[in-house]
């Protein structure tokens, strides 16, 4: 009879060995990861809350990297206006140029060459941009 009691005595205290290690691990999970939630059975409606706020902090980031895609694609735009804006103030130059009469034909020939090689920019930036 006391070889029994002693056996029992020996699988409860290996038992309660055991519920103290698994007991050691979780704790030493918790501490290791810094979460309160480490798996559904800490907190089930934690958890799933949890998960929804990360969904939710994702859609956000995701929003604020489109709105920084969107501010940059609008900075290569003003820039191109830019330099449009630029061709278009000399190719006025030389239309007024060309029009006032002081200029030979070869010098009206290199004007409107330079004029219509501004012309063929701005649709090529207009086309690229």
């Amino acid at each position: 009879m006391l070889a029994i009691k002693n056996n029992l005595m020996a699988a409860n205290a290996a038992r309660y060995l055991g519920q103290s290690y698994d007991a050691l691990a979780t704790s030493v999970e918790r501490l290791s990861s810094g979460l309160r939630i480490n798996s559904a059975s800490d907190d089930a409606a934690g958890m799933a809350v949890r998960e929804l706020m990360r969904a939710d902090i994702a859609v956000l980031q995701q929003g604020a990297r489109n709105a920084q895609d969107g501010v940059s694609l609008l900075q290569t735009m003003e820039g191109a206006l830019q330099v449009i804006d630029n061709l278009l103030v000399r190719m006025q130059q030389l239309a007024e140029q060309a029009s006032t009469g002081s200029y030979s034909s070869a010098q009206r020939l290199i004007m409107d060459n330079e004029f219509n090689e501004m012309a063929n920019e701005v649709q090529r930036i207009s086309t690229a941009t």
